[in-house]
């Protein structure tokens, strides 16, 4: 017998007919995935992306909350030092079989594909440029010193040598 690979999605896939059929009716969906198997290759995500939402039919859609955890690492934008922490996203969806408003998502074939609104959210919930701290130094532009270890006596300042004649003028006189 020839295995086939099953997919690794399919735990996002709801039967929205079932849970529309009786209205208070609820569905807790909770797996891990990697951001390979989801489709959000971000060069940040550090581990297994963790999902623990609840699917909650109302009178005519479905409603989706919970959360998204995704790891992350990544280097210092000041110092290049690696930074890491963890993304805890808020899943709020509301699942329509004909959307009305652009707030609702389409429920297509009596199904709700959770993997677009996963991908989507960890990809725009990952820290753009993270700090290990606040008060970060970072890199010396001139030495390439790290500020935060090893603080320099460079001389950082910018200067425009288009304005250079007006360091010469006395105002004094």
């Amino acid at each position: 017998m020839t295995g086939v690979a099953a997919d690794p999605l399919h735990r996002l896939r709801i039967n929205a007919a079932e849970l529309l059929r009786h209205p208070g009716t609820e569905r807790r969906i909770d797996a891990t995935f990697t951001a390979d198997e989801l489709g959000a290759g971000h060069p940040h995500v550090a581990g297994e992306i963790e999902l623990d939402v609840v699917a909650r039919s109302t009178i005519d859609g479905v409603v989706v909350t919970g959360t998204i955890t995704v790891p992350w690492r990544a280097a210092c934008r000041r110092c290049l030092a690696e930074v890491s922490g963890v993304v805890v996203a808020e899943v709020d969806e509301l699942f329509r079989g004909e959307p009305d408003d652009e707030e609702a998502e389409p429920i297509v074939g009596d199904q709700i594909d959770l993997a677009p609104v996963v991908r989507q959210t960890v990809l725009l919930e990952m820290p753009e440029a993270p700090l290990c701290r606040e008060d970060c130094a970072g890199i010396c532009p001139v030495c390439g010193a790290d500020r935060n270890i090893d603080p320099c006596d460079c001389d950082t300042s910018v200067r425009d040598e288009r304005w250079a004649v007006l360091d010469d003028l006395d105002l004094d006189e």
